[in-house]
């Protein structure tokens, strides 16, 4: 009962303790200092990322059997090639802030989910949509920076075809305990192009092409990106931990 009546204490006493205090450096916080990190160029990593992908080379990244990546690298940006499968990170990661860019094939040669498909997964599990969208109607949860089947957009701010598309993430991994259990949800926020797209929002589970999200247990996962047979282009790619 002690600490419940503490707390009851602090709520009745919380404005009489309030209107005590006159001086405003009682309530200047000055420890722990925020740490410097230089931001560097706009779009570019900052001082404390973690390079994915710079157009230098793809030694991040393997495919799903560990086998090294046979996507086309083209200057600075690396480009899907049907049928060789998805990439994923050989690092794994937990809480993060991701930045990549992408851009959808040029030559139109379908619709809806046929168009400029692709997706990045978190951990390698929880999909945040690729997709040319750009005059493309497609089921609303299904499009450019939805979390897939689960939550829509806010808006649509993607260029026009063929054009870079930015995406910024920032990801909370959900929390389970020693017997497999949930006991923490993950969070999504997505920024397309600058723009809020996702607002924080829960992640309910797996992201199936069929049937409802599951929860199985795991920890750290890699980033990956998806083979969905379009020709999707790939440059600028850094994550910083959480």
């Amino acid at each position: 009962m002690r600490p419940l009546f503490f707390l009851l204490f602090l709520f009745l006493a919380g404005p009489f303790l309030s209107a005590q205090i006159t001086d405003p450096v009682a309530t200047e916080v000055w420890e722990p200092e925020p740490r410097v990190v230089a931001p560097g160029p706009v779009n570019g990593p900052p001082a404390d990322a973690y390079i994915l992908f710079d157009g230098t080379n793809t030694d991040q990244w393997e495919h799903l059997n560990g086998k090294a990546v046979a996507w086309k690298q083209e200057g600075s940006h690396l480009t899907v090639v049907k049928g060789t499968g998805d990439i994923q990170t050989k690092k794994v990661f937990g809480d993060c802030q991701l930045h990549l860019e992408w851009r959808s094939p040029l030559v139109v040669e379908d619709e809806g989910q046929g168009r400029g498909n692709s997706g990045v997964f978190l951990q390698g599990i929880y999909e945040v949509q690729i997709l040319d969208s750009y005059n493309n109607r497609t089921y609303s949860n299904g499009q450019a920076g939805a979390i897939y089947k689960q939550h829509v957009p806010l808006v649509n701010p993607l260029r026009p075809t063929g054009e870079w598309n930015t995406y910024d993430i920032i990801f909370q991994a959900p929390r389970f305990n020693n017997d497999g259990m949930k006991v923490a949800s993950g969070y999504i926020t997505v920024l397309i192009n600058g723009v809020l797209v996702q607002n924080h929002v829960e992640i309910k589970g797996t992201t199936p092409y069929i049937g409802l999200p599951q929860n199985p247990p795991h920890g750290p996962g890699p980033i990956k990106l998806q083979d969905h047979s379009n020709p999707v282009s790939f440059r600028n790619i850094w994550i910083r931990e959480l």
